[in-house]
């Protein structure tokens, strides 16, 4: 049985409805139950937006299934998403997860669930990512997918095992701060890493991926990505989280031809595409991202 999507939205319905264009574009779609979570309107100039949402999903076809909810108040974006994960989760023993500004491709679906099935029983992949940034494929790597230790929120999956081993209050926190060499091998999967949860913490930002992340870490999981990104990031623009700066996240966006994926057998972090990771995230690069930004590059 193909896992169920669980679908975010907020009020950004122009976004959305390309959103849910790619997603009835795949081919399991029909075949595929979808959950859709909509979170109500923070400030009352947003209540038109989020109505608009409302409307285009009231609308909305394509799947085998849709389950509608639409928060009666603001519930805020971690606590959202974590909200409709785990309600989902507690009724499926995995999950795919889909926010409003991302674009998938056909075979995304495809993809997604046989990484379900293939890892579903090896506890050490934590999750699955749909996007991975256009890293040229070694020749002599046979594989459609590749290990990495950092967990991606852009088109992912998961199982309710894993979800319900999160510690979302990061208990530890004040622990790990202090240990330099756990701190290390946290930011294995990227520099940035520990200053997201620093920043999460302390109140700066409202974020449930990097924690999902840190508890991934201390469990010693790692996550799957494709050697071809199943995911485009859109939300780049007005309304979004990342307005106004250069999007360093472009892709090439599979032509979902594939249907059928061959996947490495052991759960290990792939070396190749590890130093690659750590390359896009060091803060070298970061530095001179921001720069192209300042540059109106975009």
């Amino acid at each position: 049985m193909n896992a169920p999507i669980v679908l975010f939205g907020f009020k950004r319905a122009r976004e959305l409805s390309l959103t849910l264009d790619a997603l009835k574009a795949n081919y399991l779609a029909p075949e595929t139950n979808l959950y859709v979570f909509v979170d109500a309107a923070k400030k009352p100039e947003d209540e038109p937006k989020v109505k608009e949402v409302h409307k285009l999903l009231d609308e909305l076809t394509g799947f085998k299934s849709i389950y509608r909810d639409y928060a009666k108040s603001n519930i805020g974006c971690a606590d959202s998403i974590i909200r409709g994960i785990s309600y989902v989760l507690d009724r499926h023993s995995s999950a795919i997860m889909v926010e409003d500004d991302l674009i998938t491709s056909p075979n995304f679906l495809d993809y997604m669930n046989q990484c379900l099935d293939y890892y579903k029983d090896k506890p050490k992949a934590y999750s699955i990512a749909g996007y991975t940034f256009p890293f040229k494929k070694p020749e002599s790597y046979a594989y459609d997918a590749y290990f990495i230790p950092r967990h991606s929120p852009w088109g992912w999956a998961t199982w309710a095992d894993r979800w319900k081993s999160i510690d979302w209050s990061v208990a530890d926190f004040d622990e790990f701060i202090k240990d330099k060499s756990r701190q290390a091998a946290f930011m294995e999967g990227g520099a940035d890493l520990v200053r997201m949860l620093r920043r999460q913490i302390e109140g700066e930002i409202d974020a449930w991926d990097i924690r999902y992340g840190y508890s991934q870490f201390k469990a010693g999981g790692i996550t799957v990505y494709p050697t071809v990104s199943k995911v485009q990031n859109i939300g780049f623009g007005q309304d979004a989280t990342h307005t106004d700066i250069f999007n360093r996240y472009k892709t090439a966006l599979d032509d979902g031809q594939k249907r059928t994926f061959d996947l490495p057998d052991v759960v290990q972090n792939t070396e190749y595409y590890k130093r690659k990771n750590i390359q896009q995230y060091s803060f070298a690069t970061r530095f001179y991202n921001r720069l192209k930004t300042y540059a109106g590059m975009r």
